[in-house]
């Protein structure tokens, strides 16, 4: 691959774990045991990467999150996390994570998610022909500019995270077509994991709580129960 992953994470054995199955993807892996070492050499430049435990010393995975996403320019961030409650997962991805893995993880899941990131960066840096060409999709003060990746509702601009954007203008782009938890994962996160729908989840209800009046009554993205869901015909 010819990527650079910073790897922080504080326990020996995962840490070098994570960094010996980084190397077999073909990437440079740098591995950092404290927070705040680990921010500074993100600083230091040239990573395309960061794959950061939630609890570090030094300063905590939260916050080095929030700096990296203070700066200028987009790396993706997996975050890795021993914890598993809802509250958790949800203030990662507030503080700009892209994605999360639960402690213990699978190898093979590693190395998907890491993967599925790359393959994301390299979308949004060559979009694919048939978003350059979409024109911006509009419904019901809703507007999403796929060439721009900007979303407004009744002209004020909506801050979304890059898989936030991504997921809804999937949904957009099939209106009325219903996706199952599986469907959105193949074809938004590019991976699929069984037990791991729940990140649709948590996705789809900070997406409706940027984008729906009533996120509890929603109108774009509907839930269709049994199934999964589907954005408005």
């Amino acid at each position: 691959m010819s990527r650079t992953v910073l790897i922080v994470e504080d326990n020996p054995g995962i840490g070098q774990l994570v960094k010996m199955h980084v190397e077999d993807l073909g990437c440079e892996a740098i591995l950092e045991t404290r927070g705040d070492e680990g921010l500074a050499r993100y600083r230091e430049g040239d990573i395309d990467l960061v794959v950061l435990d939630l609890m570090l010393p030094g300063m905590d995975g939260l916050a080095v999150c929030r700096e990296i996403r203070s700066g200028p320019g987009y790396v993706p961030v997996l975050m890795l996390t021993a914890k598993s409650t809802e509250l958790d997962r949800v203030l990662g991805l507030e503080m700009g994570a892209d994605d999360y893995l639960t402690k213990p993880f699978s190898v093979a899941e590693l190395a998907a998610r890491i993967k599925a990131l790359f393959r994301r960066v390299d979308a949004m840096a060559a979009p694919a022909p048939e978003q350059m060409a979409a024109e911006r999709i509009e419904i019901e003060g809703l507007i999403i500019d796929p060439t721009r990746r900007r979303v407004s509702i009744q002209d004020e601009a909506v801050d979304l995270t890059a898989r936030e954007f991504d997921l809804l203008f999937h949904f957009a782009r099939h209106p009325g077509q219903v996706f199952s938890r599986t469907q959105l994962l193949d074809s938004v996160w590019g991976y699929n994991h069984e037990g791991y729908e729940h990140t649709v989840n948590t996705h789809i209800n900070r997406l409706r709580g940027k984008i729906e009046r009533d996120p509890s009554d929603p109108f774009y993205i509907q839930t269709v129960w049994g199934v999964g869901y589907r954005f408005r015909d």
